[in-house]
């Protein structure tokens, strides 16, 4: 399973203006309004941002020219235009460097970056934060049965059961291999049981034997739920080691459960909560 053994180690936390763009050419004396020479900017920014330098360097050369002019232009719309194309493939480029290619769930790169910020929002205050681990039981079985293309097709078809019904801010992210990431900001410990039983009872209860006869999937899940405000918070990596933890306890309790814990005791939601509970060295100290 792959997941923690790599560590968390992820990039920066990106900004939305995290492109680099050209700072403004003769600020202090640009009048004020928007004109050619602002629009030249933009479009020098927007090109450098995909590392098209000559070509930037030239509209801010026109801006410049443009700053001496005492009465500008008319902006023409066929360079409106150009801005708005530019403005708008910037825009969706940085969305696809955030999805995964697979599911269009968010990738590892957002996850890092987007808990990262959560985590420091929710400190010392009492808003929830949940993190669910989930990971499709005995994967390589439909891979090894029903071919690794129809086991593509699972995957994305998982992505949309878990994303169904998902409130408000919540996202969900492709963790690596057959693992994904839900993160619930803003849900106490209750609501968050609730909508990882709901994502875990829609998978087991879809109608897989329309993609393949005899197939069967479900998935089980470890959450983790914030700290409170009195206890120092967690951070990004020690939320995922908790709820890698108590994935391991739902797998050593049967498969196709949610684990979470309440206080000191491991518990199972849903139609699991009557099973034994094995807790294995993985779910020691976390």
């Amino acid at each position: 399973m792959p997941g923690l053994r790599n560590g968390f180690a992820g990039p920066e936390p990106l900004r939305e203006d995290d492109a680099p763009v050209l700072p403004p050419v003769g600020s202090r004396n640009r009048p004020t309004g928007t004109g050619m020479a602002e629009l030249h900017e933009s479009i020098a920014g927007l090109l450098a941002s995909r590392g098209q330098w000559r070509q930037a360097y030239h509209h801010l050369r026109s801006a410049v020219d443009l700053m001496s002019v005492a009465e500008a232009p008319r902006v023409p719309e066929q360079l409106r235009h150009e801005v708005n194309r530019l403005r708008k493939e910037h825009a969706e480029a940085r969305e696809q460097s955030l999805r995964d290619s697979l599911t269009a769930s968010y990738n590892r790169r957002y996850l890092d970056e987007r808990l990262a910020a959560l985590l420091a929002e929710h400190a010392g205050s009492d808003a929830g934060l949940a993190v669910a681990l989930v990971d499709l039981d005995w994967f390589k079985q439909v891979n090894d049965n029903f071919g690794h293309l129809l086991g593509d097709r699972v995957l994305q078809r998982v992505v949309e059961l878990l994303q169904e019904a998902l409130p408000t801010g919540a996202f969900c992210a492709r963790y690596g291999g057959e693992e994904f990431v839900l993160v619930l900001p803003g849900a106490d410990p209750g609501e968050a049981v609730t909508v990882c039983e709901a994502a875990r009872s829609r998978v087991e209860l879809h109608s897989w034997e329309q993609m393949a006869p005899g197939l069967r999937v479900t998935v089980t899940i470890g959450l983790a739920h914030e700290r409170g405000p009195e206890q120092s918070p967690a951070s990004a990596e020690q939320q995922l080691i908790s709820a890698d933890a108590l994935l391991y306890a739902g797998k050593q309790a049967g498969r196709n459960a949610v684990a979470y814990r309440v206080g000191d005791e491991v518990r199972l939601a849903g139609m699991a909560a009557g099973r034994r509970l094995v807790m294995g060295s993985r779910a020691v100290g976390y």
